[in-house]
Protein backbone atom coordinates (compact mmCIF):
# COMPACT_ATOMS: atom_id res chain seq x y z
CA UNK A 1 0.00 0.00 0.00
CA UNK A 2 2.83 2.44 0.77
CA UNK A 3 4.32 1.86 -2.69
CA UNK A 4 1.02 2.77 -4.35
CA UNK A 5 0.69 5.92 -2.24
CA UNK A 6 4.25 6.97 -3.05
CA UNK A 7 3.63 6.40 -6.77
CA UNK A 8 0.49 8.52 -6.57
CA UNK A 9 2.41 11.28 -4.80
CA UNK A 10 5.18 11.22 -7.39
CA UNK A 11 2.66 11.32 -10.26
CA UNK A 12 0.81 14.20 -8.58
CA UNK A 13 4.06 16.12 -8.07
CA UNK A 14 4.96 15.72 -11.74
CA UNK A 15 1.57 17.10 -12.78
CA UNK A 16 1.90 20.05 -10.40
CA UNK A 17 5.38 20.93 -11.61
CA UNK A 18 4.30 21.02 -15.27
CA UNK A 19 1.30 23.20 -14.39
CA UNK A 20 3.46 25.75 -12.60
CA UNK A 21 5.85 26.17 -15.55
CA UNK A 22 3.35 27.94 -17.82
CA UNK A 23 3.35 31.56 -16.68
CA UNK A 24 1.49 34.76 -17.61
CA UNK A 25 3.12 38.11 -16.86
CA UNK A 26 2.54 41.76 -17.74
CA UNK A 27 4.46 45.01 -17.72
CA UNK A 28 1.12 46.82 -17.19
CA UNK A 29 -0.71 44.90 -14.47
CA UNK A 30 0.52 42.88 -11.52
CA UNK A 31 -0.88 39.95 -9.55
CA UNK A 32 -3.19 41.17 -6.78
CA UNK A 33 -2.56 44.86 -7.53
CA UNK A 34 -5.00 47.54 -8.67
CA UNK A 35 -4.90 48.23 -12.40
CA UNK A 36 -4.26 51.77 -13.67
CA UNK A 37 -7.28 53.70 -15.04
CA UNK A 38 -5.84 53.16 -18.55
CA UNK A 39 -7.47 49.72 -18.44
CA UNK A 40 -10.87 51.03 -17.34
CA UNK A 41 -13.75 50.82 -19.81
CA UNK A 42 -14.91 53.94 -21.65
CA UNK A 43 -18.68 53.91 -21.13
CA UNK A 44 -21.18 52.60 -18.55
CA UNK A 45 -20.18 55.60 -16.42
CA UNK A 46 -16.46 54.79 -16.67
CA UNK A 47 -13.94 57.08 -18.34
CA UNK A 48 -10.85 54.98 -18.92
CA UNK A 49 -8.90 54.47 -22.13
CA UNK A 50 -10.27 50.93 -22.59
CA UNK A 51 -7.04 49.40 -23.86
CA UNK A 52 -5.98 45.85 -23.14
CA UNK A 53 -2.83 45.42 -21.04
CA UNK A 54 0.46 44.08 -22.36
CA UNK A 55 0.64 40.34 -21.70
CA UNK A 56 3.39 37.75 -22.17
CA UNK A 57 3.51 34.04 -21.47
CA UNK A 58 6.39 31.63 -21.14
CA UNK A 59 7.19 27.95 -20.65
CA UNK A 60 4.51 27.02 -23.16
CA UNK A 61 3.39 23.39 -22.74
CA UNK A 62 4.50 20.83 -25.32
CA UNK A 63 1.82 20.16 -27.91
CA UNK A 64 0.41 23.71 -27.91
CA UNK A 65 -0.95 24.61 -31.36
CA UNK A 66 -2.82 27.81 -30.47
CA UNK A 67 -3.86 30.02 -27.57
CA UNK A 68 -6.96 31.70 -26.24
CA UNK A 69 -7.12 34.71 -23.91
CA UNK A 70 -9.94 35.51 -21.54
CA UNK A 71 -10.51 38.32 -19.04
CA UNK A 72 -13.27 37.69 -16.53
CA UNK A 73 -14.64 39.44 -13.43
CA UNK A 74 -16.12 36.85 -11.04
CA UNK A 75 -17.21 39.64 -8.65
CA UNK A 76 -19.62 41.41 -11.02
CA UNK A 77 -23.10 41.70 -9.46
CA UNK A 78 -24.78 39.67 -12.19
CA UNK A 79 -24.98 36.15 -10.76
CA UNK A 80 -22.78 34.99 -13.65
CA UNK A 81 -19.72 37.27 -13.56
CA UNK A 82 -18.67 39.52 -16.45
CA UNK A 83 -16.69 38.61 -19.57
CA UNK A 84 -14.33 41.46 -20.46
CA UNK A 85 -12.41 39.71 -23.21
CA UNK A 86 -12.56 36.44 -25.11
CA UNK A 87 -10.19 35.82 -27.99
CA UNK A 88 -9.15 32.50 -29.52
CA UNK A 89 -7.28 30.98 -32.48
CA UNK A 90 -4.19 32.95 -31.50
CA UNK A 91 -1.27 31.31 -33.36
CA UNK A 92 1.16 29.23 -31.27
CA UNK A 93 4.08 31.45 -32.36
CA UNK A 94 2.52 34.40 -30.47
CA UNK A 95 3.68 34.64 -26.84
CA UNK A 96 3.36 38.40 -26.31
CA UNK A 97 0.57 40.89 -26.82
CA UNK A 98 1.38 44.58 -26.75
CA UNK A 99 -0.86 47.04 -24.94
CA UNK A 100 -3.99 47.57 -27.03
CA UNK A 101 -3.26 44.48 -29.13
CA UNK A 102 -4.97 44.12 -32.51
CA UNK A 103 -6.21 40.54 -32.34
CA UNK A 104 -7.57 40.58 -35.92
CA UNK A 105 -4.06 41.33 -37.20
CA UNK A 106 -2.95 38.12 -35.49
CA UNK A 107 -5.72 36.15 -37.21
CA UNK A 108 -7.55 35.58 -33.93
CA UNK A 109 -11.28 35.71 -33.31
CA UNK A 110 -12.70 38.06 -30.67
CA UNK A 111 -16.16 37.86 -29.18
CA UNK A 112 -18.37 40.63 -27.92
CA UNK A 113 -17.67 41.37 -24.28
CA UNK A 114 -20.57 41.59 -21.86
CA UNK A 115 -20.67 45.31 -22.74
CA UNK A 116 -21.95 44.23 -26.17
CA UNK A 117 -18.87 45.42 -28.09
CA UNK A 118 -16.34 43.22 -29.84
CA UNK A 119 -12.89 43.04 -28.30
CA UNK A 120 -11.45 44.07 -24.96
CA UNK A 121 -13.78 45.79 -22.51
CA UNK A 122 -11.95 47.29 -19.54
CA UNK A 123 -12.78 47.22 -15.85
CA UNK A 124 -15.89 49.14 -14.76
CA UNK A 125 -17.21 47.87 -11.45
CA UNK A 126 -20.16 49.76 -9.99
CA UNK A 127 -19.12 52.71 -7.81
CA UNK A 128 -18.90 51.73 -4.17
CA UNK A 129 -19.14 48.01 -4.94
CA UNK A 130 -15.69 47.32 -3.55
CA UNK A 131 -12.65 45.69 -5.11
CA UNK A 132 -13.24 43.39 -8.10
CA UNK A 133 -10.86 40.72 -9.40
CA UNK A 134 -10.00 40.63 -13.10
CA UNK A 135 -8.73 37.21 -14.14
CA UNK A 136 -6.60 37.36 -17.28
CA UNK A 137 -6.05 33.80 -18.48
CA UNK A 138 -4.06 32.43 -21.40
CA UNK A 139 -5.06 28.95 -22.49
CA UNK A 140 -2.67 26.55 -24.29
CA UNK A 141 -4.70 24.52 -26.79
CA UNK A 142 -3.93 21.29 -28.68
CA UNK A 143 -5.62 22.50 -31.91
CA UNK A 144 -4.72 25.27 -34.34
CA UNK A 145 -8.30 26.52 -34.53
CA UNK A 146 -11.37 26.04 -32.39
CA UNK A 147 -14.40 25.06 -34.42
CA UNK A 148 -16.25 28.14 -33.17
CA UNK A 149 -17.08 31.51 -34.70
CA UNK A 150 -17.54 35.02 -33.32
CA UNK A 151 -21.28 34.47 -32.69
CA UNK A 152 -20.79 31.87 -29.97
CA UNK A 153 -21.32 32.86 -26.33
CA UNK A 154 -18.45 33.40 -23.92
CA UNK A 155 -19.88 30.58 -21.79
CA UNK A 156 -19.55 28.10 -24.68
CA UNK A 157 -15.95 29.22 -25.29
CA UNK A 158 -15.24 28.89 -21.57
CA UNK A 159 -16.71 25.40 -21.55
CA UNK A 160 -14.68 24.43 -24.62
CA UNK A 161 -11.45 25.83 -23.19
CA UNK A 162 -11.92 24.06 -19.86
CA UNK A 163 -12.66 20.76 -21.61
CA UNK A 164 -9.60 20.72 -23.85
CA UNK A 165 -6.83 23.05 -22.66
CA UNK A 166 -3.40 21.50 -22.19
CA UNK A 167 -2.77 24.07 -19.48
CA UNK A 168 -3.66 27.63 -18.51
CA UNK A 169 -1.84 30.49 -16.84
CA UNK A 170 -3.63 33.25 -14.96
CA UNK A 171 -2.83 36.73 -13.70
CA UNK A 172 -5.44 38.34 -11.43
CA UNK A 173 -5.41 42.13 -11.08
CA UNK A 174 -7.96 44.21 -9.18
CA UNK A 175 -9.97 47.38 -9.69
CA UNK A 176 -12.50 49.48 -7.82
CA UNK A 177 -14.21 52.86 -8.26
Amino acid sequence: MKVIQLSALIAGAAISVSSYGFELTSNDIQEGQKMPQTFEFSGFGCQGENVSPQLAWSDVPTGTKSFAITAYDPDAPTGSGWWHWVSFNIPAKVTTLKQGADMKALGAIELKSDYGVTGFGGACPPKGHGMHRYQFTVWALPVEKLNLDNNVSAAIVGYTLNSMAIDKARLTATYNR
